[in-house]
């Protein structure tokens, strides 16, 4: 008989699952070597468990991820909101507060550093996710399927993700695929599990065959260190305890503040008409606010602190995220739908090495960007930034992807795929 657990089980096993990621991560020479971000490894191998104790007859556990209390949803949600005691995901406030300090943290003189980048960056993703449909499509027909099915397995789910998914899942059962709400979760559920699994190794691949090197430390001779070890979180804790207590507090209700702020902000780009991620409100308040104080010539704020902050908060979130994937969806999975997503893993891992890297400058920052284009072209914008934070903090940082990816994979993706989409349905249809 199958058991829910309360979404409270996955806030308290956040932090198990990290240091159990981290733990294999050491003891495993394999998952350091190919870059797989910690939460990842963590997530999946509860994961796993469930599905063997499923398997030995033992009871099926499940996890809610929403909550409606008060006291946990208030940070994240606009008074006119909150009253109402919507749901919301439990690890919002983590995924919020983790953009916030990507916001926090994009000066003006790295923006305009990457600026070219994003449209550039941002054709480059709408064309694979156009050859997403297309492999999708083609590949459902081959096999005799609706072509639907193709659609679905394509840059509805992969570049799109689970909300796109759902978004667009009525329509597509007015078209005539009663399934394309499981489907569509099941589908971005791989998403999410391939496009961690595939961005480390290949940036780690290109950072070694081309000898590539981290503009910071350009004038050491050899390439990049592939020994070398991204720190764990209880060591990023004790070095964010080395700045002081003062000023990790100040920093700590500066986030608080924005992430509020952000909430009206998103809020009211909503009922503008606009469709926004939720976190998108809080990282445009944080760069406004940074680059406002940095032009006042008040430089309290502390990129030091607020990269280790958001280095945290993005390792919680993603192991909640990882923990609460249902691994059963996939393993029940028709044949077809495994057929076309492994096919686009394969997409995806050759265009990002092969275009993306090389028109992006195949310098160090391009491969940090590949290992960011396969997490998000799998499903999500925070697996692209974890992919990118597990190659940046072993090989070296990498500023440039880190405000290209979230601008492009948060923001613009969404409207191109949406036309994207659009088109192929309707042609479909037609």
């Amino acid at each position: 008989m199958p058991v829910s657990l309360s979404a409270w089980w996955l806030l308290g096993l956040a932090l198990p699952v990290l240091l159990l990621g981290e733990w294999m991560d050491r003891r495993f020479r394999v998952f350091h070597r190919y870059n797989i971000p910690v939460p990842v490894l963590g997530g999946l191998a509860l994961c796993l468990l469930i599905v063997v104790l499923d398997a030995v007859g033992l009871p099926a556990l499940s996890f809610r991820t929403r909550v409606d209390a008060a006291w946990w949803t208030w940070l994240v949600t606009p008074e006119a909101e909150w009253a109402a005691r919507p749901e919301k995901p439990v690890s919002q406030p983590f995924l919020i507060g983790f953009f916030t300090c990507i916001g926090l943290n994009a000066t003006w003189l790295i923006v305009r550093r990457g600026s070219w980048q994003v449209p550039l960056f941002l054709a480059l993703a709408t064309v694979l996710a156009i050859l997403q449909n297309a492999l999708g499509v083609g590949l459902a027909k081959l096999m005799g399927e609706n072509p639907l099915l193709g659609l679905i397995c394509g840059s509805i789910t992969q570049t799109g993700g689970h909300g796109t998914a759902l978004g667009f899942a009525e329509t597509l059962r007015n078209a005539g695929f009663e399934s394309a709400a499981t489907i569509g979760a099941a589908a971005a559920t791989f998403g999410l599990v391939f496009g961690s699994l595939i961005g480390g190794p290949i940036a780690g691949w290109l950072i070694r065959r081309h000898r590539l090197r981290a503009e910071s430390s350009a004038e050491s001779s050899g390439p990049a260190d592939d020994s070398a070890r991204a720190p764990g979180i209880l060591q990023i804790t004790r070095e964010l305890g080395g700045y002081g207590i003062r000023s990790v507090i100040f920093h700590l209700l500066l986030l608080a503040a924005l992430i509020k702020i952000g909430a009206w902000a998103s809020w009211a780009i909503e009922r503008a008409g606009l469709l926004f991620p939720s976190y998108m409100g809080a990282l445009v308040v944080g760069l406004i606010l940074r680059n406002g104080l940095d032009l006042a010539g008040f430089r309290r704020i502390d990129s030091r602190v607020v990269d280790h902050l958001g280095a945290i908060l993005l390792g919680l979130f993603l192991a909640i995220a990882m923990a609460s994937l249902n691994l059963r969806e996939l393993a029940a999975g028709a044949v077809p739908m495994l057929v076309i997503l492994f096919a686009q893993v394969l997409l995806v891992s050759l265009f990002t090495a092969l275009v993306t890297f090389r028109l992006m400058g195949r310098d160090y920052e391009a491969a940090v960007m590949v290992s960011g284009h396969c997490g998000f072209a799998h499903g999500a914008t925070p697996n692209a930034i974890a992919n990118m934070q597990s190659v940046s903090r072993r090989f070296g940082p990498a500023p440039r992807a880190f405000i290209v990816i979230p601008i492009v994979g948060a923001m613009l993706i969404d409207v191109t795929n949406s036309i994207n989409i659009t088109w192929f349905l309707n042609h479909l249809r037609g």
